[in-house]
């Protein structure tokens, strides 16, 4: 729960479950998070090994963000967490 139990990680977890984002287009799939926020949580991301960051060498820079291994194990829980959210509450 270190690595996942904050209100930004699963989501940017789940959105990069379909393969590899843009940094611009992962933001705009999170309403309400911040930009500042959003940095801080793909970073704590980044160090736990949880997703990787590539940078490409073209102006103005060009930054994806994609599951590591270790993030691609948590495919079954957080696909299970969407369903149950879902959920209509019966």
């Amino acid at each position: 729960m270190n690595l996942i139990g904050t209100k930004w990680k699963p989501l940017i977890l789940f959105h990069l479950l379909d393969g590899a984002l843009r940094s611009g287009v992962l933001q705009k799939k999170i309403p309400g998070i911040s930009n500042k926020m959003f940095t801080q949580t793909v970073r704590e991301l980044e160090k736990d090994g949880l997703l990787t960051r590539k940078v490409f060498p073209v102006v103005p820079p060009r930054v994806e963000y994609q599951l590591s291994k270790r993030g691609q194990s948590l495919e079954d829980i957080l696909r299970r967490l969407d369903a149950w959210g879902s959920q209509d509450g019966k």
